[in-house]
């Protein structure tokens, strides 16, 4: 095979496989629409809450949970052991 003849090959083959793949990409985009390219993918379609806003959620939750686990042990350290060594109470 030559090269001009191989080079043709390689070329037709490429504009094949380029078609394929930017054809599902039009078809795509027109059977979207407007909402081609926008995040609206709800967690229910009646809910108006994206997966993008429950994530954020989750790692606000999550971060006020471990808040607020610190806070529960800071307390206890000072009821259990601050407080009584400066005679302020007594633990029994």
């Amino acid at each position: 095979m030559t090269r001009k003849r191989y080079d043709r090959l390689r070329t037709y083959s490429l504009t094949i496989n380029s078609l394929y793949i930017m054809g599902e990409s039009k078809r795509r985009k027109s059977a979207l629409g407007e909402e081609y390219g926008q995040e609206s993918d709800r967690i229910f379609p009646w809910l108006p809450i994206t997966k993008a806003q429950a994530e954020k959620f989750i790692q606000i939750t999550s971060k006020g949970a471990w808040i607020g686990i610190g806070v529960m042990i800071a307390v206890w350290v000072t009821v259990r052991f601050i407080g009584p060594a400066f005679g302020f109470w007594e633990v029994y």
